[in-house]
């Protein structure tokens, strides 16, 4: 065991919750955005929230029988995939738009905002959190450091 595991699984989290943070505001950016990709009818179509899924970095046969059989290994988190939202897009009546279909209506991205911000706070919650565990860490190799003096 490195005396580094800790702050390297501190930085694995605060890549993929950074890589968390820049898809969520991606999707609040692009919460209006009729027009961002083309189907393959040629067609229009809106853009689609994304989501990160998160995984543990070493998924091995090895790791999981140490973790089976008690031992502490200290793998990390990794963003295993960015994956696409299939909710239906939502309907807004605005005959107006340039984007209307024949009764009106517009199909809009289906991001919620509200659903982003509570998304954005956790990221950045649990971003905050495994600054503290990194600057716990390094405090202690620190005073392990000093205790040589």
């Amino acid at each position: 065991m490195s005396i580094f595991n800790s702050i390297n699984t501190s930085a694995s989290a605060l890549t993929a919750q950074r890589l968390r943070m820049d898809i969520v505001s991606s999707n609040i950016a692009n919460a209006q955005s009729t027009r961002a990709v083309i189907n393959e009818n040629g067609e229009f179509e809106p853009y689609r929230r994304k989501m990160t899924v998160l995984e543990t970095q070493d998924n091995r046969f090895k790791s999981m029988l140490a973790n089976a059989s008690g031992d502490i290994k200290h793998s990390g988190v990794r963003v295993a995939a960015i994956v696409e939202d299939e909710e239906p897009f939502k309907l807004v009546y605005n005959p107006v738009h340039p984007d209307a279909n024949e009764a009106g209506y517009v199909e809009m991205p289906n991001v919620d905002p509200l659903q982003e911000m509570v998304d954005l706070m956790s990221s950045t919650r649990s971003y905050e959190a495994n600054i503290t565990a990194l600057n716990a860490s390094k405090g202690m190799l620190m005073k392990a450091l000093e205790i040589g003096k």
